[in-house]
């Protein structure tokens, strides 16, 4: 019919110019675009609007394998206006960045062992706390014993950029006294339920609390309240009754999970492909991690109310893997269960029962 005809070379012609002027003006479309970015962006302070309370950013949920979704473990801690960092997993800090956490806030960074995965952003991240944050100060850096060679060693590794970026931004910028970070070593008491407030000031308590990944000794687990608001994190460990003792009625647990059927799916390809070294790290891996079933078994005994998974093994670069990955840990606490992602942050405002969780990216 006519008028179809002429309607849709009407909607081909409107199109064809639409097209054409989106070519003609796209760099004017993409540099709006950018500064509206930058207008949102740039200098804001992006927890001026946080209600007062505990404040937990994910800013790595994965592990020491590969995973393009996940950096290493790094949690990032706001208890009301003060801020603090669990752990330095490569890509965290540009993560932390990304989320809007406030460097300049940054008080201390607590490590909860030695294990590579733990440690190997502390050079990025003391470069962060540093400039981004305008230091006058060296970062503290709080863990088990070793973290006072850890540091050092970072210290030495990145004098020289040091000395780069004074040169070229001045001392108003990069104050030589702010640079790098100063180790402080945390000795618990004796045996597996050790643990010892590290650190306590008006509201604020941040405990340690020894964890098991036998034969990585120490380990550290820690416990934080904020008013009336608190949570806990595993760092690596298998079920461990004294961390459950350490998180009773804990209102949010952030704990480790390794699924074994899928570790050893992949430990028995390596060895039908005769990689044996890689057969038999997946296989040594089985034994000082815990499982999503067991994570959840820790936060049903110790009354936790929100349950959260992370330094996930193996990746989950698909969505829809986190389901199998779960698989039976939700018949074992009746509380929400998250599989933790990178840009999670979770709020817990002061004077109120909510968990909220977003995405910030």
């Amino acid at each position: 019919m006519v008028w179809v005809r002429r309607i849709t070379i009407t909607i081909v012609i409107v199109a064809a110019l639409a097209f054409a002027g989106f070519n003609l003006f796209k760099q004017q479309f993409a540099m709006a675009a950018f500064n509206r970015t930058v207008e949102r962006n740039a200098g804001v302070d992006r927890t001026a609007d946080l209600p007062d309370g505990l404040h937990v950013y994910v800013c790595g949920s994965g592990s020491p394998m590969s995973d393009p979704t996940r950096a290493g473990p790094c949690i990032g801690i706001l208890a009301g206006t003060r801020a603090y960092i669990i752990d330095a997993g490569a890509g965290g800090a540009r993560n932390l960045g990304t989320m809007g956490f406030p460097w300049g806030r940054l008080e201390a960074v607590y490590l909860t062992h030695m294990h590579s995965d733990h440690i190997d952003g502390l050079g990025e991240l003391l470069l962060q706390s540093w400039i981004a944050g305008a230091r006058k100060t060296p970062t503290a850096i709080i863990g088990p014993v070793g973290t006072i060679e850890v540091v050092d060693g970072f210290n030495a590794a990145y004098r020289i950029d040091s000395t780069f970026r004074l040169a070229h931004h001045g001392i108003e910028v990069a104050d030589p006294a702010g640079f790098g970070g100063t180790a402080t070593e945390v000795e618990l008491p004796p045996g597996p339920a050790g643990e010892r407030v590290v650190f306590q000031d008006g509201e604020l308590t941040i405990t340690a609390v020894r964890v098991d990944h036998s034969p990585i000794e120490p380990a550290l687990g820690y416990h934080i309240d904020y008013k009336d608001r608190s949570m806990s994190l595993s760092g690596d460990t298998v079920f461990h009754p004294p961390f459950i003792a350490a998180s009773t009625n804990v209102d949010i647990m952030f704990h480790e999970a390794l699924n074994r059927e899928m570790v050893t799916a992949i430990s028995d390809k390596l060895g039908e492909r005769g990689l044996a070294n890689g057969q038999k790290i997946f296989t040594d891996i089985l034994d000082y991690h815990a499982s999503p079933a067991e994570a959840a078994r820790a936060a049903r005994e110790a009354g936790a109310r929100h349950l959260v998974l992370y330094h996930l093994v193996p990746p989950l670069p698909v969505p829809l893997i986190e389901t199998a990955f779960v698989r039976d840990a939700r018949s074992h606490f009746d509380g929400p269960i998250t599989v933790g992602r990178d840009g999670m942050l979770f709020s817990l405002p002061a004077g109120s029962d909510r968990i909220t969780k977003r995405a910030t990216f």
